[in-house]
């Protein structure tokens, strides 16, 4: 018997969720779909389907600070391709999101029929993004770079932890969100420095932010 695809679809939106599997469905008839709506579900998802092959990834779900949760992914999981799906539709943002390690850009603003054709060409093993943009993206900066392949260096509990800071959270707090101490969190920010190659939380914050997308304006 054939394996079935699996694919993890990850999205905060319940009704861009349904969307998509609508869209998996339409280019993988066999598709076994597992869906996620925070960051922290994703990587839930993963680690309970290592054989994945595919990850949909919205850039704005909670708990992931714009392409953070990509280069994440990609350095945990570098066997499983990611996809990104944003309504943040910028020549910018795709380039951005292909040099961090994406193997697909689709805007939101696409048709089911796109989304399907682009599943398809990513499930055999090439790059999608939009036939417009191709030769209009500027690389990103060796910097990012770097940054991107520290970042995917960090740990999943360490990932939590610079999320957190990012949100303002002092040690004692992250301590009580994640049920550890304050000793394992103080432990966690020295590596995270380390591996960033900062000295201090706040400059593991701003770094941190050159990773941040605008989030798309909603219009009624």
């Amino acid at each position: 018997m054939a394996l079935r695809h699996k694919i993890i679809v990850a999205d905060d939106h319940p009704l861009f969720r349904a969307a998509l599997q609508q869209a998996v469905r339409q280019a993988l008839s066999d598709a076994q779909i597992v869906e996620a709506d925070t960051l922290d579900g994703v990587h839930q998802a993963v680690a309970d389907n290592p054989d994945a092959d595919l990850i949909l990834l919205d850039l704005h779900m909670p708990g992931a600070h714009g392409f953070s949760g990509l280069v994440f992914l990609r350095g945990v999981n570098p066997g499983i391709p990611v996809v990104v799906v944003s309504g943040s539709e910028e020549n910018s943002v795709i380039r951005r999101a292909i040099d961090y390690g994406a193997s697909g850009f689709i805007p939101k603003s696409s048709s089911l029929d796109t989304i399907a054709a682009a599943i398809r060409q990513v499930i055999e093993g090439e790059v999608w993004i939009p036939p417009e943009m191709l030769g209009q993206m500027d690389e990103i900066s060796e910097e990012e770079a770097r940054f991107a392949d520290a970042l995917s260096s960090l740990t999943p509990q360490q990932f939590r932890v610079l999320n957190m800071l990012t949100e303002g959270l002092l040690n004692k707090q992250i301590a009580y969100e994640l049920n550890v101490s304050e000793a394992t969190i103080k432990a966690h920010v020295t590596a995270i420095l380390r591996k960033l190659g900062v000295h201090s939380r706040t400059q593991a914050v701003i770094a941190a932010k050159r990773l941040e997308v605008e989030a798309p304006r909603v219009t009624d």
